[in-house]
């Protein structure tokens, strides 16, 4: 039998678990309401993240297109990483050239101080900011010094929650006092340690998250990539230009060797020079001294590039304004080293042959400043002897031990005999065993060829020396003269 007077009591019991139920369902729903309105003001962070992420790209793509230079590739890389992960601020430190010291390329306004602060430099800063401000643009830090020598030193990306209490500040010199977080990462490519990024925060700016130091790892990698690309790219530009400058110079230098063979009645005489580098430190000349004497002149200048191509500029200047009405050799020889003397280094020097031609005696008059000696082929007994007039090279002394020691000697030319100068770069030259062509090579070549004559000595000398030294480089500069009595 059912009890009815029961009825409303089992009514209001069902009415309250429906409004129970009720309840939860409209607490469930505002829960997940702000879960999704949460979810989807992440995901508009994530898009923004994402947007700012892609923006920094773009712009460090355009930045190498452009060859920017570094402090508007650093300005470009620090103001992007700041907008994509919110800091207050950062910078990049440079390698100095010796690797022992990092510079600041560029510091954003309102980034906090990344290294201690010397108390001097606080003292002076309480008086005027400035004063801050230089220091942290200007200071040299070292590369075991603070959270930049921290970072460089592990080699992989740092999160610092707490600058002023880093180990790194606990044995320094200079003190830290600022409330900072801050996101370090090495610049590194091809290998090769480049410097530090970092990215800061105050504490009063909350401290950064995994996704933010995850999120600047990988830009951290883009800009180390970009950095290092934009180096090599500048370099390759600055050796491009430094060539054409090289090659500009070496046109200069081509004028100042012979333009062509001088025509010397009852002689022949040929030249050549074969530079080792786009700027020789070889030199030959020719110079007609007038009443039938022509001066011949072959020099080397210790060392290689562009020094030694100066160097044999000034030299052949000085001997062409000393050389005319003088009929010795070593007299002219101790003129130029008068006047050269003071402007050689002590580590250069001139090693220097110079003759005078006598067209109407038929004689050549000798003086060797140090230079190898000459090759004299006799037609009579087709033998090859050595001219060894003695003399001292041309920046050794000042005056009076390079005139007492350097001498003239002078030789009879018959028809058919021939006269070879050269410099060492020619007995010097090396095969792929390292061996020497060697002075005994040199004669011997010389003795089957003389009697062709001087142009075919010279080209018959630089045929044997191609096809000795094979494929390896040239080591040094060849000069060859050959000076032939017409039969």
């Amino acid at each position: 039998m059912w009890n009815f007077p029961l009825m409303p009591e089992l009514v209001i019991i069902a009415l309250g678990v429906s409004v129970l139920l009720l309840a939860a369902s409209l607490l469930a729903l505002r829960n997940q309401r702000r879960r999704s309105h949460a979810i989807r003001r992440r995901f508009r962070d994530l898009e923004g993240e994402e947007e700012r992420m892609f923006s920094f790209l773009h712009d460090l793509g355009h930045a190498i297109e452009q060859d920017s230079s570094p402090s508007m590739l650093s300005r470009i890389i620090v103001d992007g990483i700041d907008k994509v992960v919110k800091a207050r601020g950062g910078a990049v430190y440079f390698l100095a050239a010796d690797n022992t010291f990092l510079l600041p390329s560029y510091i954003s306004e309102d980034c906090p101080p990344l290294i201690g602060i010397p108390m001097e430099v606080r003292k002076k800063a309480a008086r005027d900011p400035r004063a801050l401000e230089s220091h942290l643009r200007l200071a040299r830090v070292s590369v075991d010094e603070g959270i930049l020598g921290h970072c460089l030193a592990a080699g992989t990306p740092v999160h610092v929650n707490d600058v002023k209490n880093h180990a790194s500040f606990r044995d320094a010199f200079t003190r830290y006092t600022d409330d900072v977080s801050a996101l370090l990462s090495p610049l590194r490519h091809a290998g090769r340690d480049l410097g530090v990024l970092v990215v800061a925060r105050r504490h009063e700016d909350g401290g950064f998250t995994a996704n933010d130091f995850a999120v600047f790892r990988s830009a951290a990698e883009q800009s180390s990539f970009a950095i290092g690309n934009a180096r090599i790219h500048r370099e390759a530009q600055e050796k491009r230009a430094m060539e054409g400058e090289l090659q500009n110079a070496r046109e200069v230098q081509r004028v100042l060797l012979p333009q062509g063979d001088p025509v010397v009645a009852g002689f022949r005489i040929s030249g050549t020079n074969l530079p080792a580098r786009i700027i020789s430190g070889d030199y030959y000349d020719y110079i007609d001294l007038g009443d039938r004497k022509f001066g011949i002149a072959i020099a080397d200048v210790s060392g290689k590039g562009v020094s030694a191509g100066l160097l044999m500029a000034m030299c052949r200047s000085v001997l062409r304004s000393v050389a005319p009405g003088r009929s010795s050799p070593s007299e002219v020889l101790a003129l130029v080293n008068r006047q050269l003397y003071p402007d050689i280094r002590e580590d250069m020097f001139i090693s220097m042959a110079y003759g005078i031609l006598d067209e109407a005696g038929g004689t050549l008059t000798l003086s060797r400043a140090g230079h190898d000696p000459a090759l004299l082929f006799r037609r009579e007994s087709a033998k090859v002897e050595l001219l060894r007039s003695p003399g001292l090279a041309l920046g050794v002394d000042g005056g009076t031990v390079f005139e007492r020691v350097t001498k003239d000697q002078e030789v009879e030319l018959l028809p058919g005999d021939c006269v070879l100068l050269y410099t060492d770069g020619m007995r010097e030259a090396v095969d792929s065993t390292d061996e020497e062509f060697g002075m005994e090579r040199m004669s011997e070549i010389f003795c089957r060829t003389a009697p062709v004559g001087a142009e075919a000595v010279i080209a018959r000398m630089q045929e044997e020396l191609r096809q000795f030294t094979g494929e390896g480089p040239q080591m040094d500069d060849v000069t060859l003269v050959a000076i032939e009595r017409k039969r």
